[in-house]
């Protein structure tokens, strides 16, 4: 595409390419280049639109964020629907896509990232920092309406679930688990938590 040419969508046509990119090639193959590529636009128009790469990925991030936060409120909104275990699990199979896990990757590994990202996660990794804020308030609104029990710490229940749900996630081969592995790990963390279901 011609540099001339202006692009209303640029910041979204440019975020979907790199989520393209982290689904086939992982974080290793996340680059500028690659990006502008994927996007079908000379390489001048992400740089047109971004201070540099890094501002590019924190964008990227934050993109993400959002997105995850306004899944995260629609569950605390749901809270008494479903049961408790499978909101669990089809909060954390939402939280830890390809994209977002491929994301934490370039967050840990890239300094000049994590250093903008503080202005709006000041603690923590950012995307895990959110999401545990996420199922805590989700938890807590469980726990109002009685199916969470009252002496339930739902902050530490909720940074269990994300720890252990992203080692689960991250750690298979080349696969993401199926959703009775996550199911499993969910009814295991969760026991004692549920009124009537002890350890």
């Amino acid at each position: 595409m011609p540099t001339g040419v202006a692009l209303r969508d640029a910041r979204a046509r440019l975020f979907a390419a790199a989520e393209r990119i982290l689904i086939r090639d992982g974080a290793g193959g996340l680059t500028s280049r690659a990006v502008t590529e994927e996007a079908g636009v000379a390489k001048g128009v992400l740089h047109r639109h971004f201070a540099d790469f890094d501002d590019f990925l924190a964008g990227l991030v934050r993109d993400r964020i959002a997105r995850l936060e306004a899944e995260t409120d629609e569950l605390t909104e749901a809270a008494g629907s479903a049961t408790l275990v499978s909101n669990l699990v089809e909060a954390l199979t939402r939280i830890f896509t390809p994209v977002n896990l491929g994301l934490v990757g370039v967050v840990i590994a890239r300094d000049d990232l994590r250093s903008r990202l503080r202005a709006t996660t000041p603690h923590g990794i950012p995307i895990l920092t959110e999401a545990g804020t996420g199922l805590s308030a989700y938890l807590d609104a469980e726990r109002r309406i009685g199916r969470v029990t009252a002496g339930t710490d739902v902050r530490t229940l909720a940074l269990t679930l994300i720890g252990t749900g992203h080692l689960l996630f991250a750690g298979e081969l080349g696969a993401l688990p199926d959703a009775s592995a996550v199911r499993e790990i969910v009814e295991a963390i969760t026991v004692g938590a549920e009124p009537g279901i002890r350890p």
